[in-house]
């Protein structure tokens, strides 16, 4: 049986409309698709970040943002390295054993750093969140103890840290800063956001 010019046409209209129906849909779903995707703006804010230190001098810290936060590179000159067998006891968790921020490997010893005399750690108290000041003068301070070794205190509710960024003893903050993953790629290039494990 053969079909009749009207059921050829209304055929040929209802793949033409089946198609364009598709094509439509298919250019609808891509943009709906790549809203899902991270923005580019996301992926940098988790990608590791590398860093410059070779103009870093003695007793000098700067400051670099990775995932929004401030990471503090710290090169402490030998007197500042000293100072961390003075405060040793004093710390609430002199070997950065607790678990709340895990302390990558290398970073589990008295100065917790790779480089002895370079710190990088997150610039942000475990309290609430706040960001201390540098306090790298030794002596008594307004709201510091008569024998201050030098280190960190957090404005907001008098959170005190060591020059290797642990917290001392009863102190409102749980845990020492956090040390980041990161690795050298010479002496004078870190990467902050990765080491050569992960």
């Amino acid at each position: 049986m053969s079909d009749t010019p009207t059921d050829a046409s209304k055929r040929t209209w209802l793949i033409a409309s089946t198609c364009a129906g598709a094509a439509g849909a298919a250019f609808t779903a891509v943009p709906f698709v790549s809203s899902f995707q991270p923005s580019e703006r996301a992926k940098a804010a988790g990608a590791p970040v590398e860093v410059d230190i070779s103009a870093l001098q003695p007793g000098e810290k700067i400051t670099v943002e990775w995932r929004g936060k401030p990471v503090w590179i710290l090169k402490r000159t030998p007197e500042m390295l000293a100072t961390l067998q003075k405060t040793d006891g004093e710390v609430a968790d002199p070997k950065s054993e607790r678990a709340a921020y895990p302390t990558p490997e290398y970073a589990r010893n008295q100065h917790r750093s790779i480089k002895p005399e370079v710190l990088v750690a997150v610039g942000i108290c475990t309290h609430l969140g706040c960001s201390p000041s540098d306090r790298f003068q030794k002596g008594a301070q307004p709201s510091l103890p008569d024998d201050w070794q030098g280190g960190f205190l957090c404005p907001c509710h008098g959170s005190t840290f060591d020059l290797a960024g642990r917290v001392f003893k009863n102190k409102p903050a749980p845990d020492n800063l956090e040390v980041p993953q990161h690795m050298y790629l010479s002496d004078s290039r870190l990467v902050i956001g990765e080491d050569k494990k992960g």
